[in-house]
């Protein structure tokens, strides 16, 4: 790489992650600001079946400062959370930080498997659709695309139990496991459930994507001067569209974590997206706040990696940004 390309290179970089910044302080601040678009007195909240009297509910608005004005609770909350901070469960009675790391290995161990499977899958079944196009494998490849794409989440998940978990008896239906083995074994069906709509997609992205690239004139040139196949699609289609597939995929993999709230309630697993739901409709604001701005800032972080490594994945785009 030239030093023009190097600081063209280090210019970018530094432009996306400045705006990957900017992007996770307007978040935080509309994430906070959610607390007080609520209906209703906060303070209300923490004594629900109660009828305190106006001291009472004075002092408890002074002791999680909510008399204070809104610029000074919100630099506090961000103060704290920039500090690992996230404040206080009130459903719970613990620290917002000692609640999700309790849940949280169980939901990264399910978005880590449910990832291997989407990369896998997804992108050997697109692989296979796109050289055997035509052929009754491409079409296979192209039905379970459509079936896969229009399953939802929660109904792959009541198949899924109701097959393998109660009528084959091949995995356990409920909660998380203990110890690695029976983790996993636990996660496999939680984890087929999350992905299979995530395959599908990855699926008909890598098979557009190879198409595409099957049908470059260097390509055609290639194979005409008696290039072995295999190593024309390995060095000139996949490496090229790996660009796509991997824009997809990083998009895919961090809109997971919202998908989980849906597959953990519905295989009784104690993760962060079960705690979401719970403390959504027990009115725990301040772990709602931080599980919304975890999601976001992994959405955020997961991008631009994505964006970053483009240019190395795909030297093109790097030779189109120095032509610019």
């Amino acid at each position: 790489m030239t030093p023009a390309a190097a600081l063209r290179a280090g210019r970018s970089a530094l432009r996306r992650l400045l705006g990957m910044a900017l992007t996770l302080l307007v978040t935080s601040f509309l994430v906070f600001s959610s607390l007080y678009l609520a209906p209703g007195d906060p303070a209300s909240f923490l004594v629900r079946g109660r009828s305190p009297s106006p001291a009472e509910l004075a002092a408890i608005r002074h002791q999680y400062g909510f008399d204070d004005p809104f610029p000074v609770r919100y630099w506090h909350w961000l103060d704290g959370v920039l500090h690992g901070d996230f404040g206080r469960s009130y459903l719970f009675h613990q620290s917002v930080g000692e609640v999700l790391g309790s849940r949280l290995p169980a939901t990264l161990l399910l978005v880590g498997v449910a990832t291997v499977m989407i990369a896998v899958v997804g992108i050997g079944a697109g692989i296979v659709g796109a050289l055997r196009r035509g052929t009754r494998t491409g079409s296979a490849v192209l039905l379970l695309v459509t079936v896969g794409a229009a399953v939802p989440s929660f109904v792959a998940a009541i198949a899924l139990r109701s097959v393998f978990g109660v009528r084959l008896g091949w995995f356990p239906t409920i909660g998380n496991g203990t110890g690695i083995l029976d983790r996993l074994h636990h996660v496999v069906l939680p984890a087929v459930a999350l992905s299979v709509t995530f395959m599908a997609l990855v699926t008909r992205v890598t098979r557009s994507a190879m198409l595409d690239e099957l049908r470059r004139e260097h390509v055609e040139v290639a194979l005409s001067r008696g290039v072995p196949r295999r190593t024309v699609i390995r060095r000139h289609v996949l490496r090229n569209a790996l660009g796509p597939i991997t824009t997809v995929c990083g998009l895919l993999v961090s809109g997971m974590l919202v998908s989980t709230a849906i597959v953990e309630t519905a295989f009784g697993m104690s993760g962060v997206g079960s705690l979401l739901v719970q403390c959504v409709d027990e009115l725990d604001f301040q772990v709602v706040q931080a599980i919304v701005l975890l999601v976001v800032a992994a959405f955020v972080v997961v991008n631009t990696v994505v964006d970053l490594l483009h240019p190395l994945i795909d030297p093109r785009v790097s030779a189109a940004g120095g032509a610019r």
